[in-house]
């Protein structure tokens, strides 16, 4: 149903194209390719594909990464580059059935190695496979490809709410006139509390049905995630009530990857904040959600970076965090900025529900069409 192109481009600076696709430019179970480099950008032996071919990642195919084509370029070599046989499936038809669950759990299987599985192409070649007749070929390709704008419609609208809210963070976190002041001034009296150290929390405290503990690995998209939270007894929080969280807080890791941030809701009110966690509690008549907003931006991200101590891992401590530079509009327009911010991330995430959802129907569909 399918031919390798295996067209090798030696020196890719030399190959007249514009545009590189990597395995990290594929995103997982879409066709659409959103990212890419340029040739100068790599070097070694690469791969020339046209536009209307496939890209799949033969290299830890249970990735699920191919995507098709729009424009003539190269590719890495941990790619094929695959082309429908017209007499045998539609060029349309041939990437949706890659996508199936039938063809990537056979990927899988025949990958070879364990560091990196990868596949031979002789191997993936005489793979055989039943193929629905080119008119149902046609009907599911029209059936498909609605899901498919649906959720690149979705992708669309994210990306350009997401460029808004950058812009409005931008303007009046980084780009204002207002003066920046030290983040302790924002904060009460104790308002930065460095977790609890090794001597306060040992690793038997920790029970199976508990108060929950935030850890910075725990800090997910400016929310607590509690996939793989781990949890203290009452007796063990009761001991260390200095650090428990109230609603407002903001947490932030102690070391490690600096970028992570947690705003405590409601529902995370009585919780514990954990070892390598740094806990923040702003001053009355300070807006918690506008610092959070200001602690979020990619300038304060590099501002603790380059402040941090420590080469194998950046650590901060109290002085560092009560030093960030933190930059907020007078009051009234920090509320209105604030309620614009949130507004946004309400929409991304309703938007990123519905996308989410789409992407549930068209697997299933897939499974139904392809199941074994």
């Amino acid at each position: 149903m399918a031919t390798n192109v295996n067209v090798r481009i030696d020196n890719p600076s030399e190959s007249g194209m514009e545009h590189y696709v990597g395995l990290e430019h594929l995103d997982a179970d879409s066709l659409k390719i959103r990212r890419w480099g340029t040739p100068d950008d790599v070097e070694a032996t690469k791969l020339m594909f046209k536009k209307g071919d496939i890209i799949f990642g033969r290299r830890r195919a249970y990735q699920r990464k191919l995507g098709v084509a729009e424009f003539d370029g190269i590719c890495s070599a941990h790619a094929m580059v695959l082309r429908a046989k017209l007499e045998v499936v539609l060029p349309e038809f041939l990437p949706f059935f890659m996508q199936s669950d039938l063809f990537m759990s056979r990927a899988v299987e025949i990958s070879v190695g364990s560091l990196s599985p990868t596949i031979n192409w002789k191997t993936m070649a005489v793979q055989e496979f039943v193929l629905p007749c080119k008119d149902e070929q046609l009907k599911i390709v029209q059936l498909l490809s609605q899901f498919e704008l649906q959720a690149e419609r979705y992708n669309e609208a994210l990306v350009k709410l997401n460029k808004l809210k950058a812009s409005l963070a931008q303007a009046e976190f980084v780009d204002s006139d207002v003066p920046a002041v030290p983040l302790n001034q924002l904060c009460t009296k104790s308002g930065i509390q460095i977790g609890p150290f090794g001597a306060q929390l040992h690793s038997y405290d920790y029970v199976n049905d508990g108060v929950p503990v935030v850890m910075p690995a725990d800090m997910t998209n400016g929310k607590v995630v509690l996939d793989r939270i781990a949890r203290v007894s009452e007796a063990k929080v009761s001991e260390l009530k200095q650090h428990k969280v109230r609603q407002g807080d903001i947490l932030l890791p102690r070391r490690g990857e600096l970028d992570r941030r947690a705003w405590i809701s409601e529902v995370e009110e009585g919780w514990l904040c954990g070892t390598g966690s740094i806990r923040l509690r702003v001053a009355d008549g300070v807006n918690p959600r506008g610092v959070f907003y200001a602690l979020s931006m990619a300038t304060t991200v590099s501002w603790l970076k380059a402040n941090a101590v420590g080469t194998t891992m950046l650590n901060l401590n109290s002085k560092i965090v009560a030093s960030i530079p933190i930059k907020l509009p007078h009051s009234e327009r920090l509320d209105d900025v604030v309620n614009a911010l949130d507004d946004l991330d309400f929409s991304e995430r309703e938007l990123t529900s519905r996308r989410q959802a789409a992407s549930v129907m068209r697997s299933q569909l897939l499974d139904r069409l392809w199941g074994e």
